[in-house]
Parts: C-alpha cells; structure tokens; sequence
C-alpha cells in the first residue's frame, strides 16, 4: 500500500517500511510516533488508486520520529560585477528522518 501526503508545504509518495527525511515538526523528539493526517491519495495493493477531493477523509499515515539532522551547507554567493559588490553566506536546513509504519484508511 502507498500513499501521497503533504507535510512542510512539500508532498511525498510513501509505502510502510520506508525512511523518509521531512521538514522540521514542532514539538517532537526522538522515538516520538507522529501521525500525518493530510493523506492526498491512497494506492493500494490492487492498484486502486483513491484520490481525496482535497484529503482522503478517515486516512491517515502513523511514523516514528528516528532523529533530527541538518542538511549540507548550500552556500550562497552574490555578485555584482564592476562594483566591487560580494556576499557570501550559507545555511543548513534542520530536517528530521521518520520510519513510516502503517497506512491507515477507514
């Protein structure tokens, strides 16, 4: 069974068993379980795909929280050429890895 959910302003095709890295969640910590409720579609075995109008109603996704990381640096350069004009910055993107578990439909 797979589904597609929404979680971070990012969407996701997700089976149970998988690992997945998301955008940083409020109030969570590790081992914690976290349950994704915007389900957007579901496709099960049979390949039956149901798409929700914009959710699925009843279908949610259950996962357990294995750490929270920071991504590669992504460096940023800006320049302006004859002007004598350079920045030069970086950031890391805080992220957390979650086991997807069980994919619940009503």
């Amino acid at each position: 069974m797979k589904a597609i959910i929404r979680t971070g302003g990012k969407q996701y095709l997700i089976a149970a068993g998988q690992k997945l890295s998301v955008e940083r969640m409020k109030n969570t910590s590790a081992g914690q379980a976290v349950v994704f409720e915007e389900v957007l579609a579901v496709i099960d075995d049979k390949e039956n795909i149901t798409v929700g109008t914009p959710l699925v109603k009843g279908a949610k996704v259950e996962a357990t929280l294995i750490k929270e990381f920071k991504e590669k640096k992504i460096d940023v350069f800006k320049y302006q050429n004859k002007t004598r004009y350079r920045k030069r910055y970086g950031h890391r993107q805080i992220k957390e890895e979650v086991n997807i578990e069980k994919i619940v439909t009503k």
